[in-house]
């Protein structure tokens, strides 16, 4: 059985797709009881997933009136990947001291599995079935990858801070005849094998360059994505 913080996971995910596609307009009021009603689930979990959406600036609490869906300005977005791409760095160098041949096999089993859900993901078509199945997988994979170099450096707080500025950026991603949006998702994947290079040759300088220019590329590849969705609607 999935556990309510995972369900809260979930529900997070497809709310933010909601949200940056545009589905849920800015300044629309959040109720916890149609959401437990919608989602099937208990109103802990809800709540669970509406402070991770607060914690990303895209919804806010307002006393006596629920939860409202904020407009997210691009300086916002920028700026919240900008901190990540500095608290990032900062792990991955760290990470790079410390990690360990076992630590370097699960990254490896973790981007084979980011990578397999990469091509899915980019191939995907109707007929495929569920699409955000597919996103919450990829996404998940994603952050499985970075968890392990959080884990290693053990910096709690800084982990904690980095987490709070997560964009899932795939969550609204549909597949697209534009290059330079399949480039730049195409070099996601392979910016995590740099990583895993620079972190099993113990370059600490290199790991965190790498990561930082990584973060960065992903917020790039966000806002390609929305300009997409915002073009289609």
């Amino acid at each position: 059985m999935p556990t309510t913080s995972t369900k809260a996971d979930e529900i997070a995910l497809l709310l933010e797709q909601e949200i940056i596609a545009g589905g849920i307009a800015p300044g629309t009021v959040l109720r916890q009881e149609q959401l437990s009603e919608q989602y099937a689930v208990s109103r802990t979990p809800v709540r669970e997933a509406l402070r991770r959406l607060a914690a990303l600036g895209l919804v806010s609490f307002e006393p006596n009136r629920g939860v409202r869906v904020r407009t997210l300005s691009r300086e916002e977005l920028r700026e919240a990947f900008l901190v990540r791409s500095e608290l990032e760095s900062l792990a991955t160098g760290i990470a790079a001291g410390r990690i360990m041949e076992s630590d370097l096999a699960e990254l490896d089993a973790v981007e084979e599995r980011f990578a397999r859900l990469t091509d899915d993901l980019r191939r995907w078509s109707d007929a495929d079935g569920d699409r955000n199945r597919l996103v919450t997988d990829w996404v998940r994979a994603n952050h499985a990858f970075h968890d392990v170099i959080y884990r290693v450096a053990a910096m709690p707080l800084v982990e904690r801070m980095a987490k709070s500025a997560r964009f899932s950026g795939s969550a609204v991603w549909s597949p697209a005849d534009a290059t330079e949006l399949d480039e730049l998702y195409r070099g996601n994947e392979a910016q995590h094998r740099a990583i895993i290079a620079a972190l099993r040759a113990g370059s600490a300088a290199g790991a965190r360059a790498l990561a930082r220019e990584h973060v960065l590329a992903s917020g790039q590849l966000l806002e390609r994505i929305i300009d997409q969705v915002t073009t289609r609607a």
